[in-house]
């Protein structure tokens, strides 16, 4: 059967007009000014209404075990709400534990998704480097896994030494993997929470102090003389502070093939609510932390010039109620993260399109197309083109809500957006030509997600 959407204002990250994608089964078959559908053809009215492509989050943690817990999303959750938020694509942070079999936390993940609404991949966690961690990350890769995660944090849990750091770098070059890295010095961070702690400043208000702008610049820096003396190329995930983007700029002169990531809470919101009476603040508290608020023109700026290349989300849902609440008394205890898949697309719109900050293509670029290009999903995904997989996304600029935990479909007992108004949303999202969301509400089919394969392309 073929679907027709029809009279919308096209937008891509290079193209944008007023017409017509015609969709048969999965794909996408032709677009233009003007389609003739076939006779039996559905036909969905776009008038008025922008058609996206599918947006593409590259990083989220939906299984997670962390902190002696475990975030409280599941496929079947997570993606709903991704759907919801015009998100048709999950790239997941697979994420061992140094004890763990790779290959067996791997089998693990792939499981979770089975019941996914939208479709998803991974990047393969290496939190150890040793014989058996390169023979299974050589299978991983056989098997559609084209990029890598490490982190220069979390000492003793994920967090790598510098010669398995090396050594990742070095297969990565050889397989022609990317390898996104979270990118703050593990040492600073333990001595800088030793003494605040012993200082009796134990409030989540002090998580930021403890890990400053310059602890996550020193982290980038240091993870870019090992991508340069390597070959490697390098993606910076939740980039949080111009110190950081400098140590970026400075490595792309050298010749670096790096890329940088910010997450949609670093662009609204700011330290001052991690410094909310009561505890409140722990609901804000992610690693990197949420800055000075004279941050965000930084971020925007380098958004708006591509310095940043993609906007995701790092969602990490913990309950405020007995999980959040594990570090009253010790901020170094509160499980991080800020659940925002449902949320990113619809804030990087109010705040950024429609506040005048960035324009259609940046958005649908940083939102989309950049994340598919840089991890082997590009044209398949990130795009509406004849062949590209039918991932669309009709948008209504000129809907207006509020953002509830009351209503929301993430599996978590608060928002960090509670309130706050919006300017357009995703009012009906298609995966793969099947329509999963109508009226801003899920409608679809849990398990219709498929797991992307992908190609090594960064050699």
């Amino acid at each position: 059967m073929s679907l027709l959407i029809q009279g919308g204002r096209i937008v891509t990250a290079d193209a944008d007009f007023i017409g017509d994608v015609l969709i048969d089964g999965e794909t996408i078959s032709a677009l233009g000014p003007q389609v003739a559908p076939p006779a039996d053809a559905e036909i969905i009215d776009a008038a008025g209404k922008f058609v996206f492509p599918g947006f593409i989050d590259p990083h989220v943690h939906i299984y997670l075990p962390f902190m002696g817990t475990f975030a409280k999303d599941t496929y079947e959750s997570a993606s709903r709400a991704a759907l919801v938020g015009g998100t048709t694509t999950l790239i997941e942070m697979c994420c061992p534990a140094r004890s763990d079999d790779p290959l067996e936390a791997f089998e693990l993940w792939l499981g979770k998704g089975e019941r996914s609404a939208c479709d998803y991949t991974f990047h393969m966690g290496v939190s150890r480097f040793d014989g058996g961690a390169e023979s299974a990350i050589r299978e991983i890769a056989n098997r559609g896994v084209a990029s890598l995660k490490v982190f220069l944090a979390y000492k003793g849990a994920f967090g790598v030494d510098d010669g398995e750091l090396f050594a990742t770098l070095s297969l990565a070059k050889e397989l022609g993997l990317i390898v996104t890295a979270h990118c703050e010095n593990e040492t600073l961070v333990a001595e800088l929470q030793k003494r605040l702690l012993a200082e009796g400043k134990t409030g989540p208000e002090w998580h930021e102090p403890s890990r400053p702008p310059r602890v996550e610049a020193e982290g980038v820096h240091h993870l870019m003389t090992f991508a340069e003396l390597t070959g490697a190329h390098v993606y910076c995930v939740h980039t949080s502070c111009g110190e950081a983007l400098a140590a970026v700029q400075a490595a792309h002169l050298r010749g670096v093939n790096a890329w940088v990531e910010t997450v949609i809470p670093y662009l609204v919101v700011d330290k001052s609510y991690a410094e909310l009476p009561d505890f409140e603040g722990a609901k804000y508290v992610m690693s990197p932390p949420l800055r000075d608020v004279r941050q965000q023109p930084t971020l925007w700026n380098a958004l708006r010039s591509r310095l940043i290349s993609t906007v995701a989300t790092d969602h990490a849902p913990f309950d405020f109620a007995g999980q959040k609440e594990m570090g009253r008394g010790d901020f170094t205890q509160i499980p991080n993260g800020i659940p925002s898949v449902e949320n990113r697309v619809t804030l990087l719109y109010t705040h950024g399109v429609a506040a005048g900050r960035i324009d259609l293509a940046t958005f649908v670029d940083a939102a989309s197309t950049q994340a598919a290009k840089l991890f082997g999903l590009y044209p398949r995904k990130g795009a509406i083109a004849a062949g590209s997989d039918a991932d669309v996304v009709v948008w209504d600029p000129d809907y207006r809500g509020r953002i509830s935990a009351a209503d929301q479909e993430m599996d978590v007992d608060y928002s960090a957006f509670e309130g706050w108004e919006i300017a357009g949303r995703a009012e009906t999202v298609l995966v793969r030509g099947k329509v999963q969301v109508q009226g801003g509400k899920f409608t679809g089919e849990l398990g219709h997600g498929q797991f992307l394969r992908r190609e090594p392309t960064h050699f």
